[in-house]
């Protein structure tokens, strides 16, 4: 006769406890283990709001949800902003329910694991650092972006047999620019061009000017002007991120008392 063992069922830990599958167009919420208590709620604002009075009706305290792409985010705050305690749980805690998967288990199956106290909340910065993360990554993305722009200046030279690359260490320096901007104004000469070039160069003159020396085609010129207004203007955008950047850190540090440092 096989021995029947005592199993204990898992206490609940978090009484009012929701789990929330987000997704990119729709929410789908759980409040409990039943058909009833799975609800959908699009992701527009006035959805989410609702999402969120359907939950305090409830008597819902505190939330669940995955961090799944940028698709918590505006959630996240709706669901703070009316009073509810929320933590942001990595996917990969959550996905270990077997056999087919729908939004609705996937739901339930996050609100039974916070229930029982069995999901960790990832980490989640303030609202000052992440407006300075916010910056910071649109920062990242407009230097990225410029330097496509500078791949395509170097291309529209080299299709012209304009070195300038083999010369100088790079194009959009001191020399580098106010070489094209020579070029754009129209000269051609390879040895004025040359003399644009910053003293402090390493390259002799006459070097340079035989990088400069090619074939003038139109079209290659008007997609370097194209290519090298594009990157001025990624540059100016850069400079107006970092004085954002810089208002922000003014303000965070402005009340911290450093003393003798």
């Amino acid at each position: 006769m096989v021995k029947k063992r005592k199993i204990e069922k898992m206490p609940v830990v978090n009484t009012g406890a929701a789990g929330i599958d987000v997704g990119g167009k729709s929410h789908f919420v759980a409040i409990g283990q039943n058909k009833e208590d799975v609800r959908e709620f699009r992701a527009y604002t006035g959805d989410l709001r609702k999402l969120a009075k359907w939950l305090v009706a409830e008597g819902i305290v505190t939330v669940a949800m995955e961090s799944t792409g940028s698709y918590w985010q505006q959630l996240f705050m709706i669901l703070q902003e009316h009073g509810l305690e929320v933590i942001l749980v990595n996917g990969r805690f959550t996905k270990n329910v077997k056999g087919k998967k729908t939004d609705v288990k996937d739901c339930q199956w996050i609100q039974k694991l916070h229930s029982l106290g069995l999901l960790q909340g990832s980490f989640l910065p303030d609202t000052d650092v992440e407006t300075l993360r916010t910056y910071t990554r649109h920062r990242r993305n407009l230097i990225e972006d410029a330097a496509d722009y500078i791949k395509r200046m170097q291309k529209a030279l080299r299709l012209m047999n304009i070195r300038l690359d083999s010369v100088l260490n790079d194009v959009t320096g001191k020399s580098g620019r106010a070489i094209i901007d020579g070029i754009l104004e129209g000269e051609r000469n390879p040895q004025d061009l040359a003399k644009l070039a910053d003293w402090r160069v390493k390259k002799s003159q006459e070097e340079i000017a035989e990088a400069l020396t090619g074939n003038w085609r139109e079209e290659y010129v008007f997609e370097l002007k194209q290519s090298y207004e594009i990157y001025k203007n990624f540059h100016k955008k850069i400079e107006e991120t970092d004085k954002q950047i810089e208002k922000l850190l003014i303000k965070q540090t402005e009340y911290i008392d450093f003393g003798d440092c």
